[in-house]
């Protein structure tokens, strides 16, 4: 793979601790790593995808697609969403 990061759109603005449609409080995350999502048992994507990602240190943008101009944020490296990886993992 060649990818420099992966995009992930979704109906949500990011990942957070827990669903924030059902609990109002949950905190969303800006960055965590690959390792804390899995520790948490986030459900960021399939289990192979977010695997293959972790294992060539993919970065992973999860942002929301109803959000105009969120696309090309994203592609822009603009803040966005939550990104699962990058450098808070080479620390």
């Amino acid at each position: 793979m060649r990818a420099q990061v992966l995009l992930k759109a979704t109906n949500i603005d990011g990942i957070y601790e827990r669903d924030p449609r059902k609990d109002a409080s949950a905190k969303k995350f800006t960055r965590i790593s690959h390792e804390e999502a899995f520790r948490l048992r986030l459900k960021v994507m399939d289990l192979t995808a977010f695997s293959l990602s972790m294992e060539n240190g993919i970065p992973i943008v999860v942002f929301d697609l109803n959000e105009p101009g969120n696309i090309r944020r994203a592609l822009m490296g603009m803040p966005v969403g939550t990104v699962v990886g990058g450098v808070q993992e080479d620390a």
